[in-house]
């Protein structure tokens, strides 16, 4: 056998993903020595916490069947027993270390143990196969688990797997496929160990904190377990991420429905939550537009307008989305450049009287010296300023979006109503109270740009479902 002579196959159960909060509800453990079974175990362990109802509806651990079960202190004896000597084999294996390793530390004892993880192992020896979960691995090895996600029969499902795989490749191939399997991740020196081993691969947003409680930095990805370690893996490199890496001591991240909910919660948990390390996406309530005021004849005639929680809808002749009057002026200096636009007529200088500076360098067309009227300048400036108006609301009303996870079946649904986002529902029944009340539309400049780039898919306009006008 091209394994290593002593293997403890192992799984636990845990009250969720996180190893230095949660803990342990059941652990399992099948002893190998020389290719052959030796020994195996199981027991429910009593957390000391109350197990979450989503918990206890996908595991099927209740708060009543872990409350006469030892604590781990009770079995900590025979666990490191069964370890002892042993390189750890489990299914994402460093999550279960991370458990064990976290679960030794609450009794002040150290624990620490060569760790191979069967994703990795599974990854190596099957490339061609894009999928490396353990129902992927059920499914196709055609491997038996009699209880799917309890501690013994994942346990007996991984051995199972393992055993197959070695009967079917070659030595050469096992070999280096352990390797691949024993590499530890990159891991920042601060964080504890397991701590990043339960981030799944699906969408959603993370959030890295150092020692409080205010986030070092928040973020989206379509494959959150790929985007974090990205991060850490630049930990030894200079840079922001190097930097960020050495201060983060927590993980944490909520799961969503697809790519626009991580998009849309990300933006709004920086508001929410103000991260160090973000600067985009910041809470700015002084958010404006530009209006023409054709009638004005002294400068300057754009009129900037707050928009920000306002009603889209009842908008007129609003051109531009900008955070700041430096924003608003980088894109006037260049439409005046692009366009023979007065600076003056724009507010970008100061009134006087006669050809301004732009218009005696020929780079005015000269409205402020009477060598054109204020209609012929205006209608170019308009022509310029269209290019960066509110798209328009491409539906007569509200749109529903529905999102669907692949990877964990997690469902949402996104009510919008002229690029505002009305609410997003995660049930059906939080859907019907969200269709029946349909908050007012306030607009936001981060949902806006959210929206307008991700409805620019072809294959996003999908799941684009028109709603009726609500009465």
């Amino acid at each position: 056998m091209a394994l290593p002579a002593r293997l403890a196959f192992v799984d636990v159960e845990t009250t969720g993903a996180q190893p230095v909060r949660d803990r342990v509800t059941e652990i399992a453990i099948i002893r190998v020595e020389d290719g052959g079974e030796v020994r195996r175990w199981q027991s429910l362990v009593n957390p000391g916490m109350s197990i979450p109802y989503m918990i206890q509806s996908l595991i099927g651990i209740t708060d009543d069947m872990v409350a006469d079960a030892p604590p781990f202190a009770a079995i900590a004896a025979t666990v490191r027993e069964l370890l002892d000597g042993c390189v750890l084999v489990a299914h994402n294996a460093r999550f279960d270390y991370g458990f064990l390793v976290n679960e030794f530390k609450r009794l002040d004892a150290d624990f620490d143990a060569e760790v191979l993880c069967t994703v990795k192992f599974s990854r190596a020896l099957y490339p061609q196969h894009h999928r490396h979960g353990l129902d992927a691995l059920i499914e196709r090895h055609g491997l038996r688990c009699d209880a799917r996600h309890r501690a013994m029969g994942d346990t007996e499902a991984v051995w199972q797997f393992v055993r197959q795989a070695v009967a079917e490749s070659s030595a050469e191939a096992l070999a280096a496929a352990v390797r691949k399997a024993m590499k530890a991740p990159s891991r920042p020196p601060g964080l504890p160990a397991g701590a990043i081993e339960g981030v799944p691969e699906g969408p959603g947003v993370y959030l890295f904190f150092g020692e409080g409680e205010l986030p070092l930095y928040i973020g989206k990805s379509v494959s959150l377990r790929t985007r974090v370690m990205d991060h850490f893996s630049a930990a030894q490199r200079n840079g922001k991420d190097a930097r960020l890496a050495r201060e983060v001591r927590r993980v944490e991240w909520i799961e969503t429905a697809g790519e626009l909910g991580a998009l849309l919660l990300e933006a709004e948990l920086v508001k929410a939550r103000q991260p160090l390390h973000n600067r985009q996406l910041r809470a700015n309530e002084e958010v404006f537009a530009l209006r023409l005021l054709s009638t004005r004849t002294r400068a300057a005639v754009l009129q900037r307008v707050r928009i920000g929680g306002s009603d889209p809808a009842g908008w007129e002749a609003l051109h531009g989305v900008f955070r700041s009057c430096q924003e608003a002026n980088a894109l006037l200096h260049q439409l005046a450049l692009s366009y023979r636009l007065c600076p003056r007529r724009l507010g970008l200088e100061q009134g006087g009287s006669g050809a301004c500076m732009a218009c005696q360098m020929k780079r005015c067309a000269g409205v402020c010296a009477g060598r054109e009227s204020a209609a012929e300048h205006d209608a170019r400036l308009l022509a310029g300023l269209a290019a960066v108006s509110v798209k328009p609301w491409p539906w007569p009303a509200a749109v529903l979006i529905e999102e669907l996870c692949a990877h964990s079946g997690r469902r949402a649904w996104h009510v919008i109503d002229h690029w505002c986002l009305l609410g997003s529902a995660a049930t059906e029944a939080e859907l019907e109270v969200l269709l029946a009340t349909r908050p007012p539309r306030a607009f936001d400049a981060d949902v806006y740009r959210i929206l307008a780039r991700w409805l620019e898919r072809p294959e996003h306009l999908q799941a684009v479902q028109p709603l009726r006008a609500s009465s």
